[in-house]
C-alpha cells in the first residue's frame, strides 16, 4: 500500500515537474511572440521615434524651416527656445531645448500651451517628447533646460515651406494638475 501510493506521489511529481518546466519555456517564448504580434498589429510602436522614422520615410529633396517661439501669461518666468528656427527635412527626427527660469522668490506651478501657425500644422506635427505633456514646478530662482522632440510629417503640403511652433506658460492655480481643455 505504501508502495503504491509512493509510486503515484512520484508520477504526479513529475507530472508537475514537466508542467512547470513547459510553463517556464512558455513563459521564455512569450516575448518573441508579443514583440511579433505588436510589431504585425502596430500596438507597440506609439510615439517611438525610430519606429516611426522607418515607418516614415525623411524626403530629402525638401526643406522646411521651423521656426520656434516662447511666451509666458502672467508669470515671473523667463522662457525661451535655445534656438529660435532651425531648417529640416520633412519625417526627419528634430530635438530642440527651451530654457526657463523663475524669477521670484516663490515656488510656481506651470503649464504651456501649444499653438502652431499654419493652424493645419497640428495634422501633420507628431511629438514624442515635450514639457507641454504635463505641469512644471520651478523653485524660487531655478533655471531648468526642456527638450522638444517632434517630427513633421512628409505628407505635410508642398506650399508650406515655414511653419511656426509656440508654447506659452501660465499659471497653475494651486492644487491644479494640468490646465482644463
Amino acid at each position: 500500500m505504501v508502495d503504491s501510493k509512493l509510486k503515484d506521489n512520484m508520477v504526479i511529481m513529475k507530472k508537475l515537474f514537466i508542467f512547470s518546466l513547459v510553463m517556464f519555456v512558455f513563459g521564455y517564448a512569450l516575448v518573441p511572440f508579443y514583440e511579433k504580434f505588436c510589431e504585425v498589429t502596430g500596438i507597440n510602436n506609439l510615439l517611438q521615434p525610430d519606429v516611426l522614422a522607418k515607418e516614415n520615410w525623411v524626403d530629402n529633396e525638401r526643406w522646411i524651416t521651423v521656426e520656434f517661439d516662447a511666451n509666458t501669461r502672467g508669470l515671473p518666468w523667463q522662457f525661451k527656445p535655445l534656438q529660435t528656427s532651425a531648417r529640416i527635412h520633412p519625417g526627419e527626427s528634430v530635438n530642440v531645448m527651451y530654457q526657463i527660469s523663475n524669477d521670484s522668490d516663490r515656488e510656481i506651478n506651470g503649464q504651456a500651451i501649444p499653438s502652431y501657425s499654419p493652424r493645419s500644422l497640428d495634422k501633420y506635427l507628431k511629438k514624442f517628447e515635450c514639457f507641454c505633456f504635463s505641469k512644471q514646478v520651478l523653485k524660487p530662482k531655478e533655471i531648468r533646460q526642456m527638450p522638444v522632440q517632434f517630427m513633421i510629417e512628409p505628407n505635410l503640403p508642398k506650399d508650406i515651406d515655414t511653419v511656426t511652433i509656440s508654447y506659452t506658460f501660465f499659471e497653475l492655480p494651486d492644487g491644479a494638475s494640468t490646465i482644463a481643455k
